[in-house]
């Protein structure tokens, strides 16, 4: 089983670590074209790229470092560490997109022409180099591979549309249609930058996930006739997917303490079954206790 496990984590990493190399190689070629071209839209959907490529390169670095176990530093071990990852991905981004923006509506009032034979063969380059990378991707099992694979699937289809827009171009003389693309292309990254950063912020200000609610959890808590009530609920995420829960839960004195501890056990299979809850911290109260701690909201 656990060299099963850590096959899986190696193609996981391998797989990973190809599409990123695909990724920032195709980038760069994509400045190049950009430039050679005077293609906005080749050099915006570079920028997007270059965010992809950080992603990747982040997604791969902490595939690597999953299995390190928690330190007396990092007692939750080093998951949170991808949040930093994304939020210097979205401060890329961000800039890249309003330069990108700004640099096209001059040219939708003043239209600049395009080698429009050249972005055509740009974008067929980069349907089969981003096409391999989610190709290479799907192979994969782990929610990284799943995740980064759905990614770079948007990339193929943004590559769609620019070769479209390049084959319209070399039949019909309309060059504006170089910066509007450029401006759909930075207003979606925008897109995804504002809700990946809003999810970003949530998870570093310990919100609740968005999937799972505590009043839910309550709830299916309180089914059990052993359990009166529950009291200082806290549900928060390391990282979008490593969900923490603790309480105090409250019940009879006449529970002995091997009956606590089953008590305890029956709880934590619960919410791990039904809110797949990781890091789970219960500690029992007696009816009679004076606990100072506000209840669940």
């Amino acid at each position: 089983m656990g060299h099963s496990h850590h096959h899986h984590h190696d193609s996981s990493s391998k797989n990973i670590g190809i599409a990123f190399f695909l990724n920032l190689f195709f980038t760069i070629i994509e400045f190049i074209g950009g430039f050679y071209t005077n293609s906005l839209a080749i050099t915006s959907d570079a920028i997007h790229d270059l965010g992809d490529s950080l992603s990747l390169g982040t997604a791969w670095y902490f595939q690597k470092i999953s299995k390190k176990k928690p330190t007396k530093t990092y007692s939750y071990g080093f998951k949170r560490f991808s949040l930093l990852g994304a939020i210097i991905n979205s401060v890329i981004l961000l800039i890249g997109s309003f330069f990108i923006i700004s640099e096209a509506i001059p040219r939708i009032i003043n239209p600049e022409a395009s080698d429009a034979k050249g972005m055509m063969w740009f974008a067929i380059f980069g349907i089969v180099i981003n096409g391999a990378a989610v190709l290479k991707l799907k192979e994969g099992t782990s929610i990284n591979e799943r995740v980064v694979s759905l990614h770079m699937l948007e990339d193929v289809l943004g590559w769609a549309a620019v070769l479209m827009a390049s084959i319209v171009m070399q039949y019909y003389d309309v060059p504006v249609l170089d910066p509007i693309l450029s401006i759909l292309i930075a207003l979606f990254i925008l897109y995804n930058v504002f809700k990946n950063g809003k999810e970003s912020i949530r998870i570093i200000l310990q919100g609740a996930p968005l999937k799972i609610s505590v009043d839910d959890i309550k709830t299916k808590i309180l089914q059990h006739t052993t359990i009166k009530s529950m009291h200082d609920c806290h549900l928060w995420s390391m990282d979008g997917e490593y969900n923490v829960f603790t309480a105090h839960l409250i019940i009879e004195e006449s529970l002995n303490r091997e009956a606590q501890i089953a008590l305890k056990t029956e709880v934590r299979r619960i919410l791990h079954d039904n809110f797949h809850l990781e890091h789970i911290t219960l500690e029992i109260e007696l009816t009679n206790e004076d606990c100072s701690y506000i209840d669940c909201v």
